[in-house]
Order: structure tokens, then C-alpha cells, then sequence
């Protein structure tokens, strides 16, 4: 299967970072923001690359959502919509 690229994915040769790589890349971001100890700037890089890996994460899912709204035959606004109820 194909890599489908991601817009604003921070890898320099334009591939999408799988979404499992992401996850993972972020739960590690994470946690080492909530033990704290580091300074400042780090702390900063730590955050900005939190929220990319989080932009990636859920473009992947939003993708998702579309497959599956499509296979389905159901438009995806529709099918957030009743998600929201």
C-alpha cells in the first residue's frame, strides 16, 4: 500500500510519517513534558513538536474517517454529525 503524503508533514523528503509513528513519537513527547526537567527551549521544541505530531495524527484519522464514510456510502459530515449525538 502506498504512503498517502501528508501537507505540512515536517519529514524534509515530503513522505508521510505513518500514523503508529506518530502516536508513539507523541506519547513519548508527552510524557517527557510532564516529568519535567528540562529547560525551557527544550520544553518549547518539546511542545511544537507535540503539536505537529498531533496535526499528523489527525489528518490521518480524518483520512480515515473519509475511507470509511465513502466504503459506506455515507458522506463523512454526515457520519460526524451523528458521532457528535
Amino acid at each position: 500500500m502506498a504512503k498517502t503524503p501528508i501537507p505540512d508533514d515536517p519529514n524534509p523528503d515530503g513522505t508521510a510519517i505513518p500514523y503508529e509513528q506518530a502516536r508513539d513519537e507523541l506519547i513519548a513527547v508527552v510524557q517527557k513534558l510532564e516529568t519535567g526537567g528540562t529547560s525551557l527551549e527544550e520544553a518549547l521544541a518539546l511542545w511544537e513538536r507535540g503539536e505537529q505530531l498531533a496535526g499528523i495524527c489527525q489528518r490521518w484519522l480524518d483520512g480515515a474517517r473519509e475511507r470509511l464514510a465513502k466504503a459506506s456510502g455515507q458522506d463523512a459530515d454526515q457520519e460526524a454529525d451523528s458521532e457528535e449525538m
